[in-house]
């Protein structure tokens, strides 16, 4: 008897994915877990012009980043995978509960190089985004 295993992880998403965000519909079905933070370990930057959030592991002067966990199978995974900007990768992002799940990071060369802006102190990705349309209004 054939039995299909199907395995689930955990996906921290703290940018245009969140509920809310415009690329939202990435996530397709995975099931929304919890709203979280991160360990103050990591920087948020906007990248290309704003048009994603850049997230890496310093080893001084990191910030809680805040963002929702989703559980998602390997299909829905790889799904929002190949919808990721282009650098982005998959990695280990450690949790304020000290859980570890995996969230997509970018890296930390391309930030320095291109310079785009550290938007760390600003309260994470979607109020980065709400203060952006509050300025132009």
């Amino acid at each position: 008897m054939n039995q299909t295993v199907i395995t689930k992880q955990q996906v921290f998403i703290c940018g245009s994915a969140l509920r809310g965000q415009p690329d939202h519909s990435n996530l397709g079905n995975a099931k929304f877990i919890r709203a979280v933070n991160t360990q103050p370990l990591y920087r948020l930057h906007a990248a290309e012009n704003g048009w994603h959030p850049a997230i890496y592991q310093v080893d001084v002067g990191g910030i809680s980043i805040p963002g929702e966990i989703y559980e998602m199978t390997a299909e829905e995974f790889k799904y929002l995978a190949t919808n990721e900007p282009p650098h982005m990768y998959p990695t280990e992002v450690k949790l304020a509960d000290g859980e570890v799940a995996t969230a997509f990071f970018y890296p930390q060369e391309l930030v320095d190089r291109y310079n785009w802006p550290d938007i760390s102190d600003l309260g994470g990705w979607a109020a980065y985004k709400q203060a952006q349309l509050e300025t132009v209004s």
